[in-house]
């Protein structure tokens, strides 16, 4: 039988949606983690049709999802290769590439004197803050103070990131930008060596009224090596990036990037661009999940933002033809009823769908996250670069 041929494959990384600890999660102090099956314990109402349809409680038990006969999707569970636990790491290996080192994170001790002195030196600006917090409650904290006096709040997470918050309209969008260029040069130094510098703009004069702004903007380390997204370049075909992604390979592999307001935005943006014939990957991040509801421990918050994906999930389930293909995966966990403010070390969910597939159901699980990039390459025919990790399922997949 002659082998079926794709012209479009979508990959939509919902970012955080863990699905269960990692066989190796007690070294990350993450054992019993749990995002999408504690969701569904935390909260009465849960309707997610559309995932339902692909086999999601299939894959893990929901308490109020039923798992159906047929689902209409391929489902497994993916173990993460990489050492570490955050963006970059779950999605380079994503792509086939695995992290040995973990990038360093400064969330206990804040970052060194010396890079303080450094930054404050190269920008003109006085730092404030330098500690681990949430985007809101440094805003609440410092903005009012950072307003008055010009200086440069500065923050960092949980994630391997030093974060600048500056206002739109006082410390000026493209100050921000600057500040943060000549912080992502301080921080490529081995000992400061940071996944990403954020830009943080808001808007707001005083406590209580203060909000982020769309315009932020990742600087990220260049992936070390090649991915499928080069490979998928350098053979012509479109790689089309929403949302963060084209900041989290620092464009590397990108022909195309659209920059999301929102996870609904984003969903709205994939949904147009189904519309249009291009020929190759469209690569989707959706990140409130992770960065609104998360983080923020709010159970509440993380399942109506899945309905709401649920229900553009939809809508592009219909825009979809037979020479599609649909990925559905995660990055991470965070489990919003676990301790902390910490990403969790858990396996990944993997729903794969196309009109034009017969088969359905469960598919073994792997031990890599990079079974969705080397399955995007196989799909095109195109072999992943050298150096890369993963095996493809497309000979799995009918």
């Amino acid at each position: 039988m002659e082998e079926r041929t794709y012209r479009r494959v979508f990959i939509i990384v919902v970012d955080s949606l863990g699905v269960g600890s990692s066989g190796d999660a007690a070294e990350y102090h993450d054992e019993g983690a749990d995002t999408l099956g504690h969701i569904s314990q935390s909260v009465d109402v849960f309707h997610i049709p559309n995932l339902q349809k692909l086999g999601l409680a299939n894959l893990h038990p929901l308490k109020q999802v039923e798992p159906i006969k047929k689902p209409l999707a391929y489902y497994t569970k993916m173990s993460e290769r990489s050492r570490g636990k955050d963006t970059m790491t779950g999605h380079w290996e994503l792509m086939g590439l695995k992290t040995e080192k973990p990038f360093i994170t400064f969330t206990d001790t804040g970052f060194p004197p010396e890079l303080i002195a450094e930054l404050e030196r190269r920008t003109g600006h006085k730092v404030i803050g330098n500690k681990a917090s949430s985007g809101t409650e440094i805003l609440d904290e410092l903005a009012e103070e950072e307003i008055a006096t010009g200086h440069m709040i500065v923050y960092t997470s949980a994630d391997s990131v030093l974060q600048i918050c500056g206002n739109e309209e006082t410390f000026d969008l493209k100050e921000l930008y600057r500040c943060c260029e000549i912080a992502r040069e301080l921080t490529m130094r081995d000992e400061w060596k940071v996944g990403r510098v954020i830009a943080r703009p808001y808007v707001g004069r005083k406590k209580g009224e203060f909000k982020r702004t769309s315009n932020r903007h990742d600087y990220a380390v260049k992936p070390f090596g090649r991915t499928a997204l080069d490979g998928l370049k350098d053979k012509g075909l479109d790689v089309i990036s929403v949302g963060k992604i084209n900041d989290i390979f620092a464009g590397q592999g990108i022909t195309e990037a659209f920059h999301s307001n929102s996870s609904v935005h984003g969903m709205e943006q994939t949904i147009e661009l189904a519309d249009r014939p291009f020929h190759g990957l469209c690569f989707v991040n959706l990140v409130d999940f992770d960065a609104l509801w998360g983080h923020r421990r709010d159970s509440e918050g993380y399942a109506r933002e899945l309905e709401r994906f649920d229900e553009r999930l939809g809508v592009l389930l219909e825009k979809l033809g037979e020479d599609d293909i649909l990925m559905i995966t995660a990055d991470h966990g965070n489990d919003p009823t676990y301790t902390g403010t910490d990403h969790t070390r858990e396996k990944v969910p993997l729903l794969i769908y196309s009109k034009g597939f017969t088969g359905s159901g469960a598919l073994p699980e792997t031990d890599t996250f990079a079974a969705v990039g080397a399955t995007a390459a196989d799909l095109f025919g195109v072999e992943m670069p050298e150096g890369t990790i993963g095996e493809s399922l497309r000979e799995k997949l009918v």
